[in-house]
């Protein structure tokens, strides 16, 4: 009996301590993100183009696995103000479902001329994989690359080639809004991290000139995509990488905040969580495979510290789930004791502003949106979904530190859920490749 009294007192002791230390890095990151938040109240610097007086031939790219939503961002292809005969659109086929094809097949008949479907019969370097493929295949000067689930305003042409006019541009990022914010809570909590970025640390990356891309809703130089060796087949983050190595090598590359394109986010927990340990990962080993031209390059200590910020950000999941497990836990072993209220709510009211950075940065961010009214939702969703999301973030970041490869998973969308039931055919979305 005294020897689990005595064990008790020493998990105590230990989880107490490693609460109190933990609450600096908690802070640290908090503190940034209350900075970034504020700095959403201002206008920043909006970093200007040299727009081109020309317009390129364009390659529009969208890679594909079991997603027959993927026709309807095509079809919104096909009504760009661009010039009809300076772009043309890829689908990167790589679905294993024939049925899932033949849909896809059945509608590029109808633009036999436009619209080309290239198929390797694999998925062999996940989309990096698909992109390269589709690369042999593009006439393009500039190659625009949208996911199977955007669905691109007409003018997203015109608009996204502009600054090419610059030699040194490789890259342009446009901003993502999202069509199912209010499908749920996981939908409204996976909506707001992304307003998060968007909204706040990507203007931030735009005024310093160290942008980088996002996967969608974005467009290359093909002569500088091909110059540095194409997309980083295997990567799960193919665009953050591929900035990161364009901005190392001497290119620029750009935000257009104000020009907006739409897609769908994770509805459900388990996709939120696929996803964002996926990204995770993705941004992780992306810092870890440039870290020395990063923090030893030509780049300003802003820039670096941004760059260092933006991909290293997923590392705060680690610091807040062990300060709440630990907090936890001393709280659970420690010697009952009268409550005193007033203290109790003192200490857990200190405890968390100090971990709260993010929450209030995503308030900031729903303001931008005139979100506002999601503002209750969010936030008991990042008090129960977050956590979860927390602790698969922290699996993807391992994973990278640990040299692990991560595989590329679907991600469950809507719109493909309702095509698949108009094709009344499984959910393949489900299934790992």
């Amino acid at each position: 009996m005294i020897e689990l009294i005595l064990i008790k007192f020493f998990i105590h002791d230990v989880s107490l301590f490693l609460f109190n230390a933990l609450v600096i890095p908690v802070a640290v990151f908090s503190i940034f993100f209350y900075l970034i938040g504020i700095t959403g109240f201002f206008s920043l610097k909006k970093i200007k183009s040299k727009k081109t007086g020309e317009t390129p031939f364009v390659t529009i790219q969208i890679p594909t696995f079991n997603e027959p939503v993927a026709i309807r961002c095509a079809e919104q292809c096909m009504k760009m103000d661009y010039p009809k005969n300076k772009y043309e659109i890829i689908i990167g086929d790589d679905s294993p479902d024939s049925n899932v094809s033949k849909s896809i097949d059945d509608f590029a008949r109808k633009y036999k001329n436009k619209i080309k479907i290239i198929r390797r019969g694999s998925n062999t370097g996940f989309k990096a994989g698909n992109l390269n493929n589709m690369l042999q295949y593009s006439k393009g000067e500039v190659i625009v690359i949208f996911d199977s689930d955007f669905v691109p305003p007409k003018d997203f042409l015109k608009r996204i080639v502009e600054p090419f006019g610059d030699k040194k541009v490789a890259c342009v990022q446009a901003k993502w809004s999202y069509m199912n914010m209010e499908q749920s809570p996981t939908s409204k909590f996976a909506s707001t991290i992304l307003m998060v970025y968007h909204n706040l640390l990507a203007r931030l990356n735009s005024a310093a000139n160290v942008s980088l891309l996002f996967g969608s809703g974005e467009a290359v130089r093909k002569s500088t995509l091909v110059e540095l060796g194409g997309w980083q087949e295997g990567s799960v983050t193919e665009d953050v990488e591929f900035s990161v190595r364009a901005l190392t090598k001497g290119y620029k590359t750009f935000y257009i905040h104000d020009l907006e394109v739409s897609g769908e986010v994770p509805y459900n927990v388990r996709s939120l969580r696929t996803q964002q340990r996926r990204w995770a990962y993705g941004n992780m080993k992306a810092f870890l495979d440039h870290k020395k031209e990063i923090l030893f390059g030509k780049f300003s200590p802003l820039q670096k510290f941004l760059m260092i910020a933006t991909m290293l950000g997923y590392v705060s999941s680690f610091f807040l789930v062990a300060f709440m497990f630990f907090g936890a836990v001393s709280f659970m072993t420690g010697e009952p004791s009268t409550i005193n209220v007033m203290r109790m709510v003192t200490e857990v009211a200190v405890n968390f502003v100090l971990a709260s950075g993010f929450t209030f940065a995503g308030i900031v961010a729903l303001s931008k949106e005139n979100k506002l009214r999601s503002v209750i939702v969010v936030f008991f969703s990042a008090l129960t979904i977050g956590i979860l999301v927390s602790l698969s973030v922290c699996h993807g970041v391992l994973k990278a530190l640990v040299g692990k490869n991560m595989y590329w998973t679907m991600i469950q969308k809507k719109g493909n859920d309702d095509f698949l039931l108009a094709l009344d055919q499984p959910n393949y979305l489900r299934k790992s490749v």
